[in-house]
């Protein structure tokens, strides 16, 4: 989950705005969870698998 649709129960403020203690301590913890795919949407990660398979099937394919 990303923070930038999180509200903070402290200030009612977006946690991306990080308006309060509570939202940058939350942004923060947030940020340090993330990992390299992490900015990628759902269908940018599809689209990467869809690629790699077509590449090893072409691979395999050439082999033979």
């Amino acid at each position: 989950m990303t923070y930038d649709r999180l509200v903070c129960a402290n200030c009612a403020g977006p946690v991306a705005e990080g308006r309060c203690a509570t939202c940058r301590a939350s942004r923060q913890r947030l940020e340090q969870r993330e990992g390299p795919f992490a900015q990628l949407n759902p269908a940018t990660l599809l689209a990467l698998l869809v690629v790699l398979v077509a590449a090893m099937a072409l691979l395999a394919h050439q082999a033979a």
